[in-house]
């Protein structure tokens, strides 16, 4: 399956912003790794998505906290297009809880995944992204607006961005951007779950666009980075619709 073409490994790209964003990175023309945690059922849907449409991709499976398991996952990409040229961080979990009463073992599976997994997958992919490359991790526009119940996930996401920041300047003379988005209110299965009809349209009526943002919505600021935008580096882009 080698190719000519660039190469994107997106992982948690089996559901939600992450198949968005794997759809999305095929149409620019992209060979696509869709990653996988535990379903590879719906990692193959989206592999036959993007083949259905002309474009070509394979589905890699490992944890994201796991360096060996995904050290596996790059060495698949490669093995099957020639390279990596993107790595697309959308893996993560989101726990809600006030701090007074978040249980600890939640905080220690949140930040396993979301700061761990991170750090392993940005490890990788600053050995592995050909030049010209870019790296592309998830924050949160919680950091910013500073929601309660979100203080754990929001210790989990800061950390994210001061690692990606500090991850640019790193990668000096290598032509490799590293960059970090950070969505606002979002209609996926993570940010919907546990929350009712009330809650969910006064977060709609906070943005003043007047809606959830779709993962359609993030797909397009990661394709952004992914692609054209070689000049931006070093950033955190809020990809929220105008949330404060």
């Amino acid at each position: 399956m080698s190719t000519d073409r660039r190469v994107a490994l997106v992982t948690g790209g089996s559901g939600g912003i992450g198949r968005a964003t794997a759809v999305r990175l095929a149409k620019d023309g992209l060979a696509v790794a869709v990653h996988y945690a535990g379903n590879k059922a719906r990692a193959d849907e989206t592999v036959a998505e993007i083949e259905a449409s002309g474009g070509a991709a394979i589905a890699v499976g490992g944890d994201v906290a796991d360096e060996n398991e995904m050290a596996a996952a790059f060495d698949a990409t490669e093995a099957a297009f020639g390279g990596v040229d993107v790595v697309v961080n959308t893996a993560g979990i989101m726990i809600l809880a006030p701090i007074a009463t978040l249980d600890l073992d939640d905080l220690d599976r949140m930040h396993r995944t979301n700061i761990r997994g991170t750090f392993v997958v940005s490890q990788q992919a600053a050995r592995r992204v050909r030049a010209g490359g870019a790296i592309v991790n998830f924050s949160t526009s919680v950091v910013r607006t500073q929601f309660p119940m979100y203080g754990a996930y929001v210790a989990s996401k800061a950390a994210v961005e001061g690692m990606t920041l500090i991850l640019a300047r790193e990668m000096r003379g290598k032509d490799i951007t590293v960059n970090a988005v950070a969505p606002g209110p979002t209609a996926t299965p993570l940010f919907l779950d546990g929350k009712d009809e009330e809650t969910i349209a006064g977060l709609a009526r906070a943005v003043p666009l007047e809606r959830l943002g779709q993962p359609d919505d993030i797909a397009e600021t990661v394709s952004f980075l992914a692609g054209p935008a070689r000049w931006v580096n070093g950033q955190v882009l809020y990809s929220n619709g105008g949330l404060a």
